[in-house]
């Protein structure tokens, strides 16, 4: 659905008003098309001192190709090694070179601090110290927002140094235009490194979608496709034909029509990739809006079966069989209501939540079988169940961020092609939201 607001106040005379109204001006963002370099423009780099990251930064750049900022000019990525902050009194080092850079940074511009995990910090003025970059990039974040720019903590683990190269050309991409104020963790990786072919890294991976058939599922389903991935669809029976024609699009494999609340449902899957799968993406899902006092039990259980329950069962039948293939991939789609909640949607936001848990609590055991398991939250995304919101809350779904619009389906798709890339092995137990940096609950 067009933002008739955005090309309103962004359109000529009008969009001098509108500035001096204070009124939000979205920028359109960039977004990753096929062949385009990574960083479309020079990387500015900095380090505070002792940063251990700054080979592995170096090595990334040169694989990318980037070109590297010099002293003066405009910048499309700043770059902040933080690692070597210990103590509170280091964190000057920030301001040190984000105030003369941060004002370099071109319209959709990439920001990426990296630091330390907290609890690995050392001492407890290293983990203060390392704590705070949170509270910084997430600031930070606010006040580039209006650029259409981003701003990200990648917190990267003691043994994780040969980890970076996913997450980065993620975050410093057009891919991740909707990605902001985040905090992503990098461990050890689970699996080996593969060699692959970042222009099709998901080249003979089999992946599962559940929900393909509309809106974000079928935009999952054409990205991982385009990455490379042969993909099953899945979606229930009387959406058999939308299923086999996103199948014909993408030419992915037999799709299955199937009812995952069905008994039957986790055999029937498992039957289905006998010979193992690569990637699950548990998508599927539904709302079923009504106050706690208005909603009978019916109600509430349907969605639970359909948004949690079922995701359970199938990843049991998966996981029982051993057919989960080896640096595997579980990615499940939660939600912004699982995190700051919303009226009436009591059942969808403990749904999604609970989603968030199982990533919680499963991330250790796949990890211990050499595979990973990570989720979305999105915020407002432009399908047509928002577009068919009153006015009134479609805008504040819009404006209530710091890109102040809303997203993609195609968003949402790209933050599961990170976590599915097969490069991805020490991303592990991670919720990344992806929402412009929703202003509530974010």
């Amino acid at each position: 659905m067009s933002d008739r607001y955005s090309q309103l106040v962004n359109a000529p005379v009008v969009s001098t008003v509108a500035k001096q109204l204070g009124l939000p001006q979205p920028v359109e963002l960039d977004r990753y098309q096929p062949g385009a370099p990574v960083v479309a423009g020079p990387v500015l780099t900095g380090a505070a001192p002792g940063g251990r990251l700054g080979r592995a930064v170096a090595a990334l750049l040169d694989e990318i190709k980037a070109e590297r900022a010099g002293g003066e000019g405009r910048a499309k990525a700043l770059l902040f090694d933080a690692t070597g902050i210990a103590d509170s009194t280091e964190l000057v080092e920030l301001q040190r070179f984000f105030y003369p850079a941060v004002g370099r940074l071109q319209r959709s511009g990439r920001v990426v601090v990296l630091g330390t995990p907290p609890a690995e910090a050392g001492s407890a003025r290293a983990h203060t110290a390392q704590r705070a970059l949170e509270g910084f990039v997430r600031s930070l974040g606010k006040e580039i927002g209006g650029r259409g720019s981003t701003a990200q903590l990648v917190q990267v683990g003691g043994g994780a140094e040969d980890q970076l190269a996913s997450t980065l050309r993620f975050l410093l991409s057009p891919r991740s235009a909707y990605v902001s104020g985040q905090v992503v963790r990098i461990g050890a990786g689970v699996a080996p490194l593969p060699e692959i072919d970042w222009s099709r890294p998901l080249e003979g991976k089999v992946a599962l979608v559940t929900g393909a058939t509309r809106g974000i599922g079928a935009a999952i389903a054409r990205t991982l496709a385009r990455e490379g991935a042969e993909v099953v669809g899945l979606d229930i029976p009387p959406a058999a034909e939308e299923l086999r024609l996103i199948g014909e699009e993408i030419g992915g494999g037999e799709p299955i029509a199937l009812d995952i609340t069905a008994e039957d449902a986790p055999l029937r899957v498992a039957e289905r990739f006998a010979d193992g799968v690569d990637v699950v993406v548990h998508n599927a899902g539904v709302t079923k809006d009504r106050t706690i006092a208005k909603m009978p039990e019916e109600r509430w259980t349907q969605l639970m079966e359909i948004n949690l329950s079922s995701e359970e069962r199938i990843d049991d039948a998966l996981l029982g069989a051993g057919l989960l293939a080896t640096n595997g991939r579980i990615v499940c789609v939660s939600s912004m209501s699982g995190i700051a909640g919303n009226s009436g949607q009591t059942n969808y936001a403990a749904s999604k939540a609970g989603v968030i848990g199982m990533v919680e609590a499963m991330a250790p055991q796949l990890a211990s079988r050499g595979a990973t398991i990570n989720a979305v939250a999105p915020g407002f995304i432009e399908t047509k169940m928002t577009a068919a919101m009153p006015i009134g809350p479609r805008e504040a779904g819009r404006r209530l961020s710091s890109l102040s619009q809303g997203g993609l389906p195609v968003d949402v798709a790209e933050a599961i092609a990170w976590f599915a890339c097969p490069a991805s092995t020490g991303v592990n137990g991670n919720v990344v939201r992806v929402c412009g940096q929703n202003l509530l609950g974010a």
